[in-house]
């Protein structure tokens, strides 16, 4: 059954861009600088995509020196970690499709705004996007449900009492999941970003998307979304 979506909300590291090798570099020079064992491919994969302050004491950073080594870590990744990425094959065509729909089309990430909005001005797809939300380098919007507030706020839809049947997000790890279902809106997971299905389906996605093509047709099924 064809739903009465209007709006997509689209997740950038994983989902958009893969953004990892510019990651793994800028967090294992900054993870040296300040003196810690520098995390493997592994480690960083697995922290990719959630604030840092999350993911980086499963790693090994200590709570009272996260702020050091996230600071450590932006001075590389803002001039040079953040253009060691590419588009995933099909994303333009994605938002091409999405777009000719007549779905409002919007980012929201957990990647603060500062970094986020030169990438896609980088990959020069700032223009399908509505509204590019993003996280602030300070406590005021930083986990995926604040994100995707602030999203629909700037979009003007935040009052929507059907939400769920007009809005749906795309990611590819379980915050992204978790952020929308906190507003009601079902997610479709990507099984190409840096989560996996049993991540994706055990955080309640209601389905995976395997390329960007089958995104296209996924975001018009209704869907029921999982209990908590």
């Amino acid at each position: 059954m064809r739903s009465e979506r209007t709006h997509v909300l689209l997740d950038l590291d994983g989902t958009l861009s893969d953004s990892e090798p510019g990651i793994l570099r800028s967090l294992q020079w900054a993870f040296e600088k300040e003196g810690f064992p520098i995390p493997t491919e592994a480690q960083v994969r697995s922290v990719i995509g959630p604030p840092f302050e999350i993911g980086l004491p499963q790693i090994g950073i200590p709570d009272n020196d996260l702020e050091r080594v996230i600071d450590r870590y932006r001075e590389r990744y803002a001039t040079i970690g953040a253009f060691e990425n590419t588009l995933y094959p099909g994303i333009v065509e994605m938002l091409d499709a999405l777009s000719s729909d007549g779905l409002s089309l919007s980012v929201a990430t957990a990647k603060p705004e500062v970094t986020a909005h030169p990438i896609l001005d980088y990959f020069n797809i700032s223009d399908w996007f509505a509204v590019r939300a993003g996280a602030t380098l300070t406590s005021d919007r930083r986990a995926k449900a604040e994100v995707i507030e602030y999203a629909l706020s700037e979009l003007g839809i935040s009052g929507d009492p059907d939400l769920g049947d007009h809005v749906i997000m795309i990611g590819d790890r379980d915050h992204d999941v978790l952020g929308a279902k906190r507003h009601g809106i079902p997610c479709i997971g990507v099984t190409w970003g840096y989560g996996d299905p049993p991540e994706l389906l055990g955080s309640g996605a209601v389905a995976l998307a395997d390329s960007p093509a089958e995104v296209v047709d996924l975001v018009h099924e209704s869907y029921r979304l999982n209990h908590w």
